[in-house]
């Protein structure tokens, strides 16, 4: 008998993460062909076996569509790209290193964009937008800048058929181009604090990519601020990062930890980085937002200056600070599982799925009806529901699909539910049985406050948790020995530092941990540095990394 063909993404990993081989057009339109072939094939199987029914095969199909998605303690990294090419989140570009995210994936950043947005103007900050392309002396004005960013720069040199007088690179950030600006628009204090926010695509030529969390070109906001004195800039910076960890707990329920970057990982061009640091399912961190005080550096370089209300000109005090579509990922390997994505309610594109169910025609138009009914409910309460009335698929075959998709919530409605005016309602973030409930009202105000209290459970037990499995995967070290032991089993280590930066490397070296951050909260007490057995005033995290 001939048999339906699924994708499957686990041999396409090699491809996607080598250096030589990336997201080459070849494996890209080889991915495609698959799944047209998976889609014809599974339909010419159907219709070239008389002897076999329609609910036979749907069920055949239904069972190989379980298997596609590979299991996250077999394959964590062929996990996440099931998922993420099942859920319909994204999928290759044509350009290695390149993708294309898809309407489910960029609704996902449209509920971060929008979060965000609201909370960065009520702190000041106005919407603008600066060119992609910039000069290549701009890049070189700043020695450290040009340092850190000149590995990974895209550059134009032909234009319009012609080589150009100067190299334009492709933005990898636009602290540059902000100063040029802002050196025209900034001339005395009055003009002071001048803060803005651009969404906007990043090109940095990445070698090893991965879809959202490292990839050729993304999306992401980057906020740039000017001010008058040096507190003012540190204070803008730490409300920003602050605004990103209450983002990371209260939206995409992930416990960040939030700190300071130490010296070498310091973004290039800052006298400080601040970073929320994420931990993944596989206990990698996540490096998930940052906010930098950049002093003066970029404003030496490109004269930015004002004069004070004493009438002496000054050099302008900056932040920069961004988010980007990486976040997608980190919520994809913070929460999912072995069923799919499983995403918390406030960023979900769909917080209810209705699955109507019937089984004899004339139960079709009142179950229907129901449920129609329902979802105009949810919708008039705010709640983003969708009904599946499709008949193409069985109801076992969509409640299979929405938990794939991550949806918090799923409602089921047959003959019975509607004689009862009832419905049964399934969470996503407790499988089977135990997260299914029977018999809850129709009545609009009962469902909606119902469906609006299970929302917010479920919000909290995705972050609950996740801070759960993050405590129990830190260890407290005294000694490089404990470290080195710590990042060998998968964990994080935190412990006393005040090592040189030598030292700091030597560690990447022999574990290929780095130091994530040195944690706002830090514990009481005198301290002994894990490594050089000195006083040190801090503790750091350790661990590998994305």
């Amino acid at each position: 008998m001939a048999r339906a063909l699924t994708l499957r993404l686990p041999s396409l990993t090699s491809h996607f993460l080598s250096p030589s081989n990336g997201i080459s057009s070849l494996s890209s339109s080889l991915l495609r062909r698959r799944r047209l072939q998976s889609r014809s094939l599974t339909t010419q199987s159907a219709a070239s076996i008389p002897t076999e029914t329609d609910d036979k095969v749907k069920k055949r199909v239904n069972q190989e569509r379980d298997s596609v998605i590979t299991p996250r303690t077999q394959d964590f990294n062929a996990w996440y790209l099931d998922v993420i090419a099942n859920a319909e989140l994204a999928d290759y570009g044509p350009v290695r290193g390149t993708m294309v995210i898809r309407p489910y994936g960029y609704a996902i950043w449209e509920a971060i964009q929008d979060y965000l947005n609201v909370k960065f103007k009520e702190t000041g900050h106005s919407n603008m937008y600066f060119p992609q392309f910039i000069p290549y002396s701009f890049i070189e004005k700043e020695a450290s800048h040009v340092e850190g960013f000149s590995p990974e720069l895209a550059v134009v040199t032909i234009g319009g058929g012609k080589e150009l007088e100067e190299k334009l690179v492709v933005r990898p950030t636009s602290e540059t181009i902000v100063n040029h600006m802002f050196t025209q628009w900034i001339h005395s204090y009055r003009d002071l604090p001048l803060m803005i926010n651009q969404w906007a695509n990043v090109t940095r030529w990445e070698m090893r990519t991965k879809p959202f969390i490292r990839t050729l070109e993304f999306l992401w906001q980057e906020g740039h601020t000017a001010h008058a004195t040096p507190e003012e800039a540190e204070k803008e910076a730490l409300q920003m990062i602050n605004v990103y960890t209450k983002f990371a707990y209260e939206q995409a329920a992930i416990p960040v930890v939030v700190g300071r970057k130490s010296k070498m990982e310091t973004f290039a061009g800052a006298d400080k980085t601040y970073t929320i640091e994420a931990m993944m399912g596989d206990r990698k961190a996540l490096q998930a937002g940052t906010s930098h005080n950049l002093g003066q550096n970029f404003s030496r370089a490109f004269e930015t200056l004002f004069t004070d209300e004493n009438g002496q000109r000054q050099n302008v005090w900056q932040t920069s600070w961004a988010i980007s579509t990486r976040f997608v990922g980190g919520i994809i390997m913070t929460h999912g599982d072995d069923a799919g994505l499983m995403l918390p309610p406030r960023l979900a594109p769909i917080q209810v799925v209705i699955v109507p169910i019937w089984k004899k025609a004339d139960d079709r138009t009142v179950v229907l009806e129901a449920a129609m009914s329902v979802k105009q409910v949810l919708h008039y309460a705010g709640i983003r529901v969708k009904l599946d009335d499709s008949e193409q698929r069985t109801p076992g075959w969509k409640f299979n699909f929405w938990e794939m998709k991550g949806v918090p919530l799923r409602i089921e409605i047959g003959p019975r539910d509607v004689s009862n005016g009832s419905v049964v309602i399934s969470r996503r973030d407790i499988p089977g049985k135990q997260g299914k409930v029977f018999g809850i009202s129709m009545e609009p105000s009962v469902l909606e406050a119902y469906i609006k209290d299970k929302l917010d459970e479920v919000q909290s037990s995705l972050l609950e948790s996740a801070i759960s499995f993050r405590d129990s995967n830190i260890v407290d070290v005294s000694s490089y020995d404990e470290l080195k032991a710590a990042v060998s089993s998968g964990k994080w280590a935190r412990g006393p530092w005040s090592a040189s930066n030598e030292d700091e490397q030597k560690v990447k070296e022999e574990t290929g941990a780095t130091i994530r951050c040195f944690p706002f909260e830090q514990p009481e007490g005198s301290k002994t540095c894990l490594m050089t057995g000195k006083p040190a005033e801090e503790v750091a995290i350790f661990a590998k990394s994305y």
